[in-house]
């Protein structure tokens, strides 16, 4: 069997498919041309004055929303934030404010043509917020993370995904990553939290 080129932007068809399905999931979907309109959207969806956590994600870094969070001055800017706290006497503050902001913004390892999103992370940071404790997210998806299915997705994280992120974080922080933790969502039960901008050209890992 052929090895899936996870870097491949997903054609029209598989996007759509995927999109239906997360719609009928309960999730909001809008497919977006490229990186440029996901950054218009985001500033669109965010309003000012919000409590906004970014997780870690080449596709916020390469796109330009990171700094747009972190650096505008338009948000209550999570990240920033935290990084100035200690570590030593305000763990407890930090958890706080990571797992319950206003708006969680991010990425994923992979979107289903079945309507599932797959995310996985070495610190865990990100996900209690993605998962219900943010009161909004927001994920921008590059169309190479659309796959058919499930065990795809889980393929594309531990073979594309992990060596990517490790040698991201070898660099950046001295040591490898690791798949610590795994979050499938198939469903959003609370319509209107979860937004998938689903972008036709491919960005990030």
């Amino acid at each position: 069997m052929p090895t899936t080129p996870f870097t491949d932007p997903a054609p029209a068809q598989p996007l759509e498919r995927a999109a239906t399905a997360l719609t009928a999931h309960g999730f909001t979907v809008e497919i977006l041309d490229d990186a440029a309109a996901a950054r218009t959207r985001v500033k669109e969806l965010i309003p000012e004055g919000a409590g906004v956590f970014t997780g870690a994600s080449e596709t916020l870094r390469l796109s330009g929303i990171d700094e747009d969070i972190n650096a505008s001055g338009r948000y209550q800017a999570i990240k920033p934030r935290v990084l100035a706290m200690d570590r030593a006497t305000q763990m407890d503050e930090i958890r706080r404010l990571l797992a319950g902001p206003d708006v969680v913004v991010g990425s994923v390892a992979a979107v289903t043509e079945t309507g599932s999103i797959v995310a996985a992370s070495g610190s865990g940071t990100q996900i209690p917020g993605y998962s219900g404790g943010a009161a909004r997210a927001i994920w921008i998806v590059g169309a190479q993370k659309v796959v058919p299915d499930l065990s795809t997705a889980l393929r594309r994280v531990e073979e594309h995904c992990l060596p990517l992120e490790s040698a991201r974080t070898q660099a950046v922080h001295g040591w490898p990553s690791a798949i610590n933790r795994l979050l499938i969502l198939n469903a959003e039960p609370h319509p209107g939290r979860g937004t998938v901008l689903l972008l036709r050209e491919a960005i990030g890992f």
